[in-house]
């Protein structure tokens, strides 16, 4: 009874201990900062909590500079900075450093999501993710110090930035950690693909623009078949077809379409749940199906479905010919409670060092759209991806939140 009492109270003791550690100290380095843009939505909790309204908790994180690489006419940096006392620097070096010449943050939040930029020869807008985090790891070199970093969204547009920026953070021993939001959403309903799983074919449902959204979707299919049995094997080749080929795709049975309606009777508010006495075909006109062919014989299909479909949903069969389906809900509306745990994440990994989960998600993500946008650029040619090549496994496991808090308009603060 004594040793249990003993260690009852050591328990206690490194409990009280994990809570009571000072916050850490993060950069947040951004393309802009407007009402309910990325910046916004991510690093604005560190100052108005996890609501986006002072009335819930704060993350145990002090956001003590600021970098803003573009500030529009509905900039709303220079306000939270004048409220909360939050310096914005003219260059990242200042803002890693708070002008003293030494590292002197605990964490990097880099936030190049949404701006004036070009985009790139296969449709993908060219944020500046190497150009700041090339300041970032100079920073690094300079000090002989790293911190993590958390990149939102994909590493680069594509391949070679990408790996660029993973492989300087690997040699800095930086902890890194990217992506979407979407692996952390509610799930409705709430399942997962068992962790050795094996798997047959995956098929998902998107929407919008195929850069910023269909990362989403590739986010969203990679979280769940990094489960598969043997982990990720990487992939063999990729490829997108656009217009009329995608119907002629499924009546060739390229992809499950059993899988695909599974997947469309999980959407709550498309409009596909209100038509269905119209064909798929009548009712979506510019279809782009994306297929990934991974190396251990998995197939994965995203389809892109818009006017019709307005939310995220996914189905998958299993090799036993089981089969699985769920939607991946956001709230559509402030506080947009979804990024709150993807800020847990981040928090996660500033207080620890290790990442919640594997970069190397977001490495084979980001490189694939890349090859699945120069696919589309060249009228839907198969793109082999010997680059992907490469295998990981995570032992992140994705949890239901909480049922977010009722959404407000997007115009109020």
């Amino acid at each position: 009874m004594t040793t249990l009492i003993k260690l009852t109270a050591l328990l206690l003791a490194t409990f009280t201990t994990a809570c009571a550690a000072p916050p850490k100290r993060i950069a947040a380095i951004v393309t802009e900062y407007r009402h309910n843009s990325h910046a916004d939505v991510i690093v604005s909790r560190l100052m108005l909590t996890d609501t986006l309204d002072g009335k819930g908790k704060l993350p145990n994180l002090k956001l003590v500079s600021l970098y803003t690489d573009q500030v529009p006419k509905n900039d709303t940096s220079r306000k939270w900075s004048k409220q909360f006392k939050v310096p914005i620097y003219k260059t990242v070096e200042e803002s890693l450093t708070l002008g003293t010449g030494k590292l002197a943050v605990d964490g990097v939040l880099l936030i190049a999501e949404h701006g004036v930029y070009p985009k790139n020869a296969t449709g993908n807008t060219i944020y500046p993710k190497r150009r700041l985090f090339n300041e970032v790891q100079k920073v690094f070199r300079k000090t002989g110090q790293s911190v993590p970093v958390f990149v939102d969204k994909h590493l680069a547009d594509n391949w070679k930035d990408s790996k660029w920026l993973y492989d300087t953070a690997a040699e800095l021993k930086a902890p890194l950690m990217a992506g979407s939001s979407l692996p952390v959403l509610w799930r409705y309903p709430p399942v997962d693909v068992q962790r050795g799983a094996k798997l047959k074919e995956i098929v998902a449902v998107s929407y919008h623009t195929l850069d910023a959204y269909g990362f989403h979707a590739l986010e969203m299919v990679q979280c769940l078949v990094e489960r598969r049995a043997g982990g990720e094997t990487g992939v063999k080749q990729v490829r997108t077809l656009t217009g009329e080929a995608v119907w002629q795709a499924m009546e060739n049975k390229v992809f499950d379409r059993e899988l695909l309606y599974d997947a469309l009777k999980r959407l709550k508010g498309s409009a596909i749940t209100k038509q269905m006495n119209k064909s798929l075909r009548e009712q979506v006109k510019e279809p782009v199906l994306f297929t990934i062919d991974y190396r251990d014989g998995l197939r994965a299909h995203v389809l892109t479905l818009n006017y019709t479909v307005a939310e995220w949903a996914v189905a998958w069969r299993r090799a036993d010919g089981g089969k699985r389906s769920t939607t991946f809900w956001t709230q559509e509306a402030r506080p947009y409670m979804h990024f709150t745990y993807l800020v847990n994440g981040t928090e996660q990994m500033f207080h620890t060092g290790k990442p919640a989960w594997p970069a190397e998600r977001t490495l084979m993500t980001s490189a694939l759209l890349d090859a699945l946008l120069i696919s589309k650029s060249k009228n839907n040619a198969v793109v082999p991806t010997p680059q992907l090549n490469f295998k990981y496994t995570t032992d992140w496991n994705w949890k239901q939140p909480p049922p977010p808090p009722p959404g407000r308009p997007l115009n109020q603060q």
